[in-house]
C-alpha cells in the first residue's frame, strides 16, 4: 500500500479521534479541518457535501421542535413511562420496545434522553441491574434509525435501492421487521449472558454502602399544553403522509407519474407544513423553537454530517478505484463483508447516513449494480442495519447520558475503551438484524 494513502487515512483518524475528544458539534469542525489537510497536504479533491442529508435532518428537527414546544415530546415520554409503569417485570423487553418506537416516529434516537431515568428507576425497584434494559434501549434507538421512515439514511438508502428494482415500501418492511426483531432477540439474550441481580452487583453496592444511592427525587409534573395531544396528531398524520407519498412515487409503484417533487424534496415540505399547522393550531412562540433542546442537539447533528461526512467521501471518492478493487473481489464472493464495511464506517462516521452516502456509491460501481443488472443490490438491502455502529466508541451523546443517568453505578465503561457496557448487545443487535436481512430479501 502507498504510503502516502496510509499517511491520509492517519488524517482521518486523527481528525476523527480529535473531534470525538472535543465532543459534540467538534467532530464537525475536526471534519472539515481534516478536508483542508487532505486537499493542501496531499492534492485530494475535496469531496461531495451531503446537503440532501443535512437538509433532511434540519426539516425533521424543525418540525420536531415545534412538537416539542406544544408539549407534545412531553405527553409522548408520559404514555411510555406509563407503559413502563404498569408492566415493570417486562422492563428488559419494553425499554427497548419504547426507544425503537420513539426513534422510529421522530427519526432521531435523541428522543431516548428523556427515557433513561424511567428506565433507571423501573429496573432498579426490581432488583434488576439497570444497564441490562438500558444498553440494548439505548442501542435500539440507533438502529430503529434505519427503518424511521422520515430519517436521513432511510430517505437516502431507499432512493439509490429504487433504481435497481426495490420499492419503498417493500424496503421499510424489511428494515422494519429485521431491526425491531433483532431488538428484540437481542433482549431475550442479554438477559442470559448479563448479571441481572441488581443487588450482586459490587459498585451498587458500594454506593448503597456509602449512602450514594438514593431514590430520584419526584419532580412535580406540570401541566401539559393545551396542543400537546393535537401536535403529536398533526405529526404523526404528517409522517403517515411522507411515508403514503413516498410510496406513490416509487417506480414499483407508479401512482404518481410523472415525478415532479422528489422525495427529498417532499420530506422537506411535508415537515414545513407539520411545523406550520403545529404553530398556528398549537399557539406556540416560533421564536423560541431555536431555543429547544430538539432543535439545538438536532442542528449540532446537522453540523457534526457535515464535518465529517464530508472528509469521508474527500477520502473515499479519492480512492474510488482502490476501494472498487477490493470490493469487487471481497464483498462479491463474501456479501456478509459488506456488513463489515459498513459497521467500521460507521463507527469513524459517527451517522448512519453519512456513513451510507459515503460507502453506498462505491459499493454500487464496484460490484456493477444497475437498473439492467440490480442481482448484488439485495447485499445493500440486507446489510443497512450495520450503518447503526455508532455506540462502538462510547462517545455517543445517549451512550454517554446512559452512563450518566445510571446512579446506581450499573452502566460502565472499562478502562480499555471498547469493554463497555453497550458493545456486545450492539453488535448482537446488528449480526441478528443483518442475518434476519439476507432471509427476507430471499421473499422478495
Amino acid at each position: 500500500m502507498d504510503i502516502s494513502i496510509v499517511l491520509q487515512f492517519v488524517v482521518v483518524l486523527a481528525a476523527i479521534f480529535l473531534g470525538v475528544r472535543l465532543g459534540g458539534i467538534g467532530i464537525g469542525y475536526v471534519g472539515g479541518a481534516g478536508v483542508l489537510v487532505l486537499g493542501l497536504g496531499f492534492g485530494m479533491k475535496p469531496g461531495n457535501v451531503p446537503w440532501d442529508v443535512i437538509l433532511i435532518i434540519a426539516s425533521v428537527i424543525s418540525a420536531i421542535a415545534a412538537m416539542q414546544l406544544a408539549g407534545g415530546l412531553d405527553y409522548l415520554v408520559r404514555i411510555a413511562e406509563r407503559v413502563l409503569r404498569r408492566n415493570p417485570k417486562q422492563i428488559n423487553y419494553l425499554a427497548p420496545i419504547v426507544t425503537y418506537v420513539l426513534t422510529f416516529f421522530a427519526g432521531t434516537g435523541h428522543t431516548a434522553f428523556s427515557m433513561i431515568p424511567v428506565i433507571v428507576e423501573v429496573a432498579k425497584e426490581q432488583h434488576i441491574r439497570p444497564v441490562v434494559p438500558l444498553s440494548i434501549a439505548v442501542v435500539a434507538s440507533q438502529i430503529a434509525i434505519t427503518a424511521s421512515p422520515v430519517s436521513a439514511a432511510v430517505i437516502y438508502m431507499s432512493g439509490v435501492l429504487e433504481n435497481f428494482g426495490w420499492s419503498y415500501p417493500v424496503l421499510l418492511v424489511i428494515w422494519t421487521i429485521t431491526t425491531f426483531l433483532g431488538c428484540m432477540l437481542t433482549a431475550f439474550i442479554m438477559q442470559f449472558i448479563m448479571q441481572m441481580d441488581l443487588d450482586k452487583d459490587p459498585v451498587y453496592l458500594e454506593r448503597l454502602a456509602k449512602g450514594l444511592v438514593k431514590a430520584p427525587e419526584a419532580g412535580e409534573k406540570k401541566a401539559l399544553p393545551a396542543g400537546a395531544k393535537l401536535s403529536v396528531g398533526i405529526f404523526l398524520v404528517g409522517v403517515i403522509c411522507v411515508v403514503l407519498y413516498a410510496s406513490a412515487i416509487s417506480p414499483a409503484v407508479g401512482l404518481i407519474d410523472p415525478v415532479i417533487v422528489k422525495r427529498d424534496a417532499a420530506i422537506w415540505c411535508f415537515m414545513f407544513i407539520i411545523a406550520t399547522l403545529i404553530a398556528f393550531f398549537c399557539h406556540i412562540d416560533v421564536n423560541k423553537v431555536g431555543q429547544s433542546s430538539v432543535f439545538q442537539s438536532g442542528m449540532t447533528a446537522c453540523i457534526c454530517v457535515f464535518g465529517v461526512a464530508w472528509l469521508g467521501d474527500t477520502f473515499v471518492t479519492g480512492h474510488a478505484t482502490e476501494i472498487k478493487e477490493l470490493a469487487a473481489g471481497t464483498v462479491s464472493q463474501y456479501p456478509a463483508l459488506l456488513a463489515v464495511v459498513f459497521f467500521v464506517a460507521a463507527m469513524l462516521l459517527y451517522s448512519q447516513a453519512a456513513t451510507a452516502k459515503a460507502i453506498t456509491p462505491a459499493i454500487v460501481a464496484a460490484l456493477g449494480i444497475s437498473a439492467a443488472n440490480p442481482g448484488d443490490s439485495y447485499m445493500l438491502v440486507a446489510t443497512f442495519a450495520a450503518v447503526s455502529a455508532l455506540f462502538v466508541l462510547p462517545t455517543y451523546p445517549t451512550l454517554l447520558g446512559a452512563v450518566q443517568m445510571d446512579y446506581t453505578g450499573t452502566t460502565r465503561i472499562g478502562k480499555w475503551v471498547f469493554n463497555h457496557a453497550f458493545f456486545v448487545p450492539g453488535v448482537l443487535a446488528i449480526v441478528i438484524s443483518v442475518a434476519l436481512g439476507f432471509v427476507a430479501c430471499g421473499f422478495f
